[in-house]
């Protein structure tokens, strides 16, 4: 039940993260890049800070380190630019479809997952896909999913690495230290317009200090304790936690396809993590 609980809190961070990302960028408070950018440095000086309190240090020049902190600058630059052309929902599917094949195929080199893991990702990705696909002609823009491909590898090696990670914390901590000279150094390659306001700045500290930086911080905790293919599973709900927050708190429409989604998310979720009892 602890692990239960640890893991929907975890899912919970990572939607709040969508919540203000949409926030931030959807109302035009911020561009994609800025908000990126101060995401990355209030969760890197928030977990300094907490680790330092703690009187322990950051573990920054240990060869694993590079691998987390890599993969987290993909995540944070493919999601913020992928999203200057792609929609929500097809940048979504993308997202969790490349985190999931990414760690299903990781987990099948050492051990292939049980039928029952694969069948439950199988029906939680179709309910994410009922609930996001476009109606209409869909405009896919290949610059903007091959970015969004890249920040769901990003997003899945980074879940990986923390498998081995021994200290949470300071882990994730410094892993957002070295991301922020990379991220803002892509970033500024890229060069998308820096334009952000107070409101803005505030929506960006408070993703990337609570919602990212702690959010992260517990997801390296909780991630040693589940399957590789449990834990690509799981995070299809985010999504849909995304959806649901935003009809309960920004007054979206709900209808019959995300309900209908939504139950097949939760079942292919139970029927991936709840083992049967034996009889």
């Amino acid at each position: 039940m602890r692990l239960f609980l640890l893991t929907a809190l975890t899912m919970s961070a990572f939607a709040a993260n969508s919540i203000l990302n949409r926030l931030a960028v959807g109302a035009g408070f911020s561009d994609p890049g800025s908000f990126a950018v101060i995401r990355v440095l209030s969760g890197a000086v928030t977990l300094a800070v907490l680790v330092l309190i703690q009187r322990k240090s950051l573990p920054l020049f240990v060869p694993r380190r590079w691998i987390g902190a890599g993969t987290l600058s993909l995540y944070m630059v493919g999601f913020s630019m992928a999203y200057l052309t792609l929609d929500a929902g097809l940048g979504a599917l993308i997202l969790f479809g490349v985190v999931q094949m990414t760690m299903f195929g990781v987990s099948a080199l050492s051990a292939l997952p049980p039928a029952r893991q694969w069948l439950g990702a199988l029906v939680a990705f179709g309910g994410l896909a009922v609930v996001l696909w476009p109606t209409g002609t869909v405009q896919v823009d290949l610059t903007g999913a091959l970015l969004m491909g890249l920040a769901g590898l990003g997003w899945g090696f980074y879940t990986l690495a923390g498998r081995s990670e021994p200290d949470a914390l300071a882990g994730t901590g410094a892993n957002f230290v070295l991301a922020l000279p990379i991220t803002a150094g892509a970033i500024w390659i890229i060069g998308p317009d820096f334009v952000t306001t107070p409101e803005g700045v505030g929506l960006a500290i408070l993703s990337g200090a609570v919602t990212s930086g702690m959010g992260y911080a517990l997801w390296y905790r909780v991630v040693p304790q589940l399957a590789s293919s449990v834990a690509a599973t799981v995070q299809l709900s985010v999504p849909i936690i995304a959806l649901v927050a935003g009809v309960l708190m920004l007054g979206e429409a709900a209808g019959t396809r995300l309900l209908a989604g939504a139950v097949l998310v939760v079942g292919g979720i139970a029927l991936a993590v709840f083992k049967p009892r034996a009889i």
